[in-house]
């Protein structure tokens, strides 16, 4: 998919159209930073900014699609735009389709109106928030329902990129990636690389970084918990 279909891959209120999700992983991570996830339930909508994503790539160990499509996982191999929801250790995380067998990880979010800032810290956190559960697996954004993304009014400021975290396998490929200053970011924030929507390949190969991943202080991830395996 080109570039050129991306940028009028949204309506005209913001609304993101399914052709905004059908492209790599990588490139939907970045692209997703700033934007905003609605989600309506039945005491009102809630709208949450993403500030900290992972990707999940084809090939990639840490992958729940690695070994191929299966009943948990058949929602990563469904249309791009399609929610892939999982519950582990009773934490359910939510991830956003790319291409087929693609998915980022939605681990952090700015949760809009009152309350904690830091509400949306992790992916579990972010879910309670906005009321994801287990039942919105194989959910649209892109369709009617409950779930709407609208396109960032603005490029984002500053994009850091480094190693995934919360993840045993292939913890070191600089996958997640989270806009800079802003408190809901989870921990550690080191980096291996600034980032920025218009850099790098998407989908490319990525050098090993030297940077170790640590466990996650927030959203209720422990060691192992990805949108992998």
């Amino acid at each position: 998919m080109g570039i050129r279909s991306w940028t009028a891959a949204r309506s005209s209120e913001g609304r993101l159209r399914r052709a905004f999700f059908d492209r790599p992983a990588t490139g939907l991570a970045r692209a997703l930073l700033g934007a905003r996830l609605r989600v309506a339930g039945p005491n009102g909508a809630r709208t949450a900014r993403l500030v900290e994503v992972e990707a999940y790539l084809r090939g990639d160990p840490a992958s729940h699609a690695y070994r191929g499509r299966t009943r948990r996982n058949r929602s990563m191999f469904r249309s791009p735009g399609t929610l892939y929801v999982y519950r582990i250790h009773q934490v359910v995380c939510a991830n956003l389709v790319a291409r087929r067998g693609e998915a980022v990880l939605l681990r952090a979010a700015a949760i809009e109106g009152d309350g904690d800032p830091r509400e949306g810290r992790g992916p579990g956190r972010l879910c309670r928030a906005l009321g994801i559960t287990i039942a919105d697996d194989g959910a649209t954004v892109v369709g009617p329902g409950r779930f709407v993304v609208y396109g960032p009014a603005r490029s984002p400021r500053v994009v850091r990129r480094g190693p995934r975290i919360g993840i045993r396998r292939a913890a070191e490929r600089p996958l997640r990636f989270w806009l800079e200053g802003e408190p809901s970011v989870s921990r550690p924030r080191r980096t291996t690389a600034s980032a920025s929507p218009t850099r790098s390949r998407d989908g490319g190969r990525y050098p090993r970084s030297r940077t170790r991943s640590r466990p996650s202080s927030g959203g209720g991830r422990r060691g192992g918990r990805t949108a992998g395996r």
